[in-house]
């Protein structure tokens, strides 16, 4: 069957009063995060069949660690939600007796990633077009998950840490552990229907494909497609808002020109991320970046772009630490009392509540749901979820042309990284330099592997990726 989600899609049983549910714990690795764990929390707070859950913050920053926790502590008080929290360092102990897990955690952060981009940059290489995969991720993805087969087998996984695609993939093939992959760059179907005065409860959507790599099959208004009310608007405002139209956030890019170019290139919308990585000739350079993505920043993935991103990740941490200098304070005055639209919650309480709904997740591509892409790949597509586990719903194909210029390519490429990851291949790190557009000599490529193997934090990648 094929599935076509609407806005409504996190919504179970409209109109029915929410029963109390079971109590769960629920633990998330990576709650440093402010931005994250705090909607989270929040999400919480508001779903009625999800009173009396233990919520179990684990980070290996402890300073962060304990300002989350409390103020998700003072935050479920003033809400009058009845949650637990504890916190710990400890992995081990904070996935004891877990129903659910949520992954959100980075190996290794914004500042080293910073220090990375600007080691390939002294190589010739623009925004970190060279890379040793992600080694400390897959590590730390693996390890979360095969601690959940000796610690709670019976425990979801909710893998929201990037990269969801390659993640879900390799735990999927190498744990036994039920594994969700969750991306929220598919909401960028809202910013299409805002830009062309669409309501969005009114629109109904499909966007299969692998993850940052999704596309728009179905985009209907009141029943009716509404790809040709995109094209109306393509031709009448497109040229003036590509040249006055100044991008308030950095992933502010969904109705770019870039975006506009790839959908009359490939016959589909790119939506919410796919964009960042369709084609090597958006990204050359910044003024490139400009040309295709726009003002101020030109798209997320720039020099400009990222510090802003960061920045702004740096004002929600010192947001937290604020309110709690500030006894009198109100927590949901200043973070919000509404949900967020992240899925997290409302796919724990269709699992443990049975309050089933249609939710974009990526799941091992069992039964050939989407054409062209192998049964152990990680897709992302539709399912529905209820107590009875999650149902992917079979999309529309994608096109041949799409299948061939965007998903095989994105596959091939994650196929490799595994690989080099699980064979310690040095010289397949080296391939996927020498295969990147910027790459314009052997010498190069070898160079700036041997620089980045030598960075101070890669010590153990190096060591895992001998000469073979």
């Amino acid at each position: 069957m094929t599935g076509a989600a609407g806005q409504s899609q996190r919504s179970a049983q409209p109109g029915a009063a929410p029963a109390p549910g079971r109590r769960l714990k629920i633990a998330v690795v990576g709650a440093g995060s402010a931005t994250f764990s705090l909607g989270l929390v929040k999400d919480l707070c508001l779903t009625e069949r999800l009173k009396g859950s233990l919520v179990a913050f684990m980070d290996v920053d402890g300073g962060r660690l304990a300002n989350i926790t409390a103020l998700a502590e003072r935050y479920s008080r003033e809400l009058g939600a009845d949650l637990r929290f504890e916190r710990t360092t400890d992995r081990a102990e904070a996935l004891g007796g877990a129903d659910f897990v949520i992954n959100t955690a980075d190996a290794r952060g914004h500042y080293h990633q910073r220090a990375m981009r600007e080691l390939t940059a002294r190589h010739g290489y623009y925004y970190g077009a060279a890379s040793i995969g992600a080694f400390y991720n897959f590590r730390l993805m693996l390890g979360v998950a095969r601690d959940m087969e000796a610690i709670c087998p019976d425990a979801w996984l909710i893998q929201s840490g990037n990269p969801v695609f390659d993640g879900t993939t390799l735990m999927t093939r190498l744990t036994r552990t039920k594994i969700i992959g969750l991306c929220h760059g598919h909401y960028g179907y809202l910013e299409i229907a805002r830009t062309l005065g669409l309501d969005p409860a009114r629109i109904t959507w499909e966007a299969p494909g692998v993850n940052h790599c999704i596309w728009l099959t179905h985009f209907l208004h009141d029943g009716a497609d509404a790809y040709p009310l995109l094209d109306r608007w393509i031709e009448a405002e497109g040229p003036r808002y590509w040249q006055t139209h100044v991008a308030e956030r950095t992933h502010d890019i969904q109705l770019s020109r870039g975006t506009i170019n790839m959908y009359h290139l490939f016959g589909l919308m790119p939506i919410g991320d796919s964009p960042r990585q369709a084609g090597w000739w958006y990204s050359t350079d910044i003024e490139t970046k400009k040309r295709w993505f726009g003002e101020p920043w030109g798209g997320p993935d720039t020099e400009l772009a990222r510090p802003v991103h960061v920045a702004g990740l740096e004002q929600r941490l010192a947001q937290v630490a604020a309110v709690l200098r500030d006894p009198a304070a109100s927590v949901a005055d200043v973070f919000g009392r509404t949900r967020t639209r992240e899925q997290q919650v409302p796919i724990i309480d269709a699992l443990a509540n049975n309050a089933g709904g249609t939710f974009q997740v990526n799941v091992p591509n069992a039964g050939g749901l989407l054409d062209g892409v192998a049964p152990d790949v990680a897709v992302e597509l539709q399912a529905r979820i209820d107590a009875t586990g999650v149902h992917p719903l079979r999309p529309t194909p994608l096109p041949k042309k799409i299948v061939l210029e965007q998903i095989a390519p994105k596959v091939l490429q994650m196929e490799r990284g595994l690989e080099a990851f699980l064979s310690g291949d040095r010289s397949m790190l080296l391939y996927n330099i020498l295969d990147n557009h910027q790459t314009r000599s052997y010498d190069q490529a070898v160079g700036v592997l041997e620089d980045l193997l030598a960075m101070p934090g890669h010590e153990e990648a190096a060591a895992h990726y001998g000469v073979k």
